[in-house]
């Protein structure tokens, strides 16, 4: 294959990171064994961070953007793949250290990908995407705790965002009780509730400044916002619960105390989705296949071609969108 393909490459220009369309070939690419003929890709908070420069996402440049891909595979030299596997790659540094996802080719490491299981296309899989697989860790170490369903309620922070809504439709689903935080609460109540959460707050309450312990509430939390939100969130959680922490859109600082840990039995759990193990990642991948409410999905998601991407950067940014964002590199 000789003829151009498109790509969104952040450059610098004038000392920042700037993202754009551009045409590249095949021996742009980097030196790796799997070609994959990419189909879909998403448009999370990092991928706004990396287009806009607000944020050093990429590390070095010029790199391909988009931290997720779906695919097929078009040629392999590792025996691992074959010509028209469908394959999914999270994470790994993709649009950090290395090319990403908002490209129509891609090469990778042999050890990336996830086969797809039955029943999720590669639509799919990028309506769920690096949110949903986050989600997915996080009920994972939910259960894994030991906390059922009808034994408290769950509460998710940033709700309406993308890995916030996938945890709302996968808990519900569990027949968990889900409590959900968003600072949209006036628009998106009814939209929440059509995802499984029984209740709804606005974020003001988990934000403002907290005592090291207030009144136990929650029996686990996903937490995709940190700081302050989670330094609550850690206070009101009942003994012997959890916190699952998988974002920073708040701060990356955490106002706390050990008061929590060492009372009440509190468990902080965080989350990297960005290297978890291959073994976790399919584990994930398959629970999603089984139990993702498709009709919350297909309400959750939206296509938008990648040569419309690079508008929607501070949209994200800005707390603009809801739910998922598919993005089709072919279009």
């Amino acid at each position: 294959m000789t003829q151009p393909f498109n790509a969104i490459l952040a450059e610098e220009v004038n000392g920042k990171p700037t993202a754009s369309l551009r045409q590249l070939h095949l021996a742009d690419l980097p030196d790796e064994p799997v070609l994959i003929d990419v189909e879909y890709s998403t448009l999370n908070y990092k991928d706004g961070l990396a287009m806009t420069g607000k944020g050093r996402i990429c590390r070095t440049l010029p790199l391909i953007c988009g931290i997720d891909l779906s695919g097929i595979v078009k040629e392999s030299s590792d025996s691992t793949w074959k010509q028209g596997d469908r394959v999914v790659i999270n994470g790994y540094g993709l649009s950090e250290s290395y090319n990403g996802g908002y490209s129509q080719f891609q090469r990778v490491k042999a050890e990336w990908p996830v086969l797809l299981p039955d029943g999720l296309s590669t639509l799919d899989a990028m309506a769920i995407g690096t949110a949903g697989y986050t989600a997915m860790l996080c009920v994972q170490a939910i259960e894994d705790h030991g906390a059922r369903p009808g034994d408290g309620p769950i509460l998710v922070t940033g709700a309406a965002g993308g890995v916030g809504s996938i945890a709302i439709s996968l808990l519900s689903t569990l027949g968990y009780e889900v409590h959900a935080s968003t600072g949209r609460a006036d628009t998106q109540k009814e939209f929440l509730q059509g995802l499984g959460a029984s209740e709804v707050i606005d974020r003001r309450q988990l934000s403002d400044t907290s005592k090291p312990l207030e009144k136990e509430r929650w029996l686990g939390v996903v937490d995709t916002v940190g700081s302050q939100t989670l330094a609550t969130t850690i206070a009101q959680t009942r003994r012997e619960g959890i916190v699952t922490a998988c974002g920073l859109a708040g701060g990356m600082d955490l106002p706390s105390s050990v008061a929590p840990f060492i009372l009440r039995g509190v468990t902080l759990r965080g989350i990297d989705s960005v290297m978890a193990s291959h073994q976790r990642r399919e584990k994930a991948w398959s629970r999603l296949a089984s139990i993702m409410n498709r009709d919350h999905l297909k309400n959750l998601s939206r296509v938008v071609p990648m040569t419309e991407i690079l508008a929607l950067g501070p949209a994200i940014l800005a707390g603009e969108i809801r739910g998922r964002i598919i993005v089709d590199v072919n279009q």
